[in-house]
């Protein structure tokens, strides 16, 4: 006799947005990218507002990841400082203006009313 159990999985899907700093297309293909990981289904970065939104799995990476992995490519967020030697090596179009992140987070204190 064979039994046969079926399981159903749900993804815990969730969105969120968060400010990211950059310059241009190069940019966008780079932020976007870097949250390519598991449990991420959508990433778009804006060139003008620089607002990037992320569909993911919330039971496989959580914002503050996300935000980590923009980071992590060279690009300050509203959370995290790029590493000043990855912000170095992003072509020089990429450079964008380091006091972007002082204004991104004040941004993000001032909606959060921390």
């Amino acid at each position: 006799m064979l039994t046969i159990l079926s399981v159903t999985v749900f993804a815990q899907s969730d969105s969120t947005s968060f400010k990211a700093a950059g310059n241009c297309g190069m940019c966008k293909k780079r932020i976007e990218g870097s949250v390519k990981v598991p449990g991420v289904s959508l990433a778009s970065w804006n060139v003008e507002s620089k607002v990037m939104t992320v569909k993911f799995d919330s039971g496989k990476i959580n914002p503050k990841q996300l935000q980590q992995q923009v980071a992590a490519a060279g690009h300050d967020t509203d959370l995290f400082t790029a590493d000043q030697a990855v912000y170095d090596k992003l072509p020089g179009c990429c450079l964008y203006d380091r006091d972007q992140l002082k204004t991104l987070q004040d941004e993000s204190k001032s909606q959060s009313g921390r």
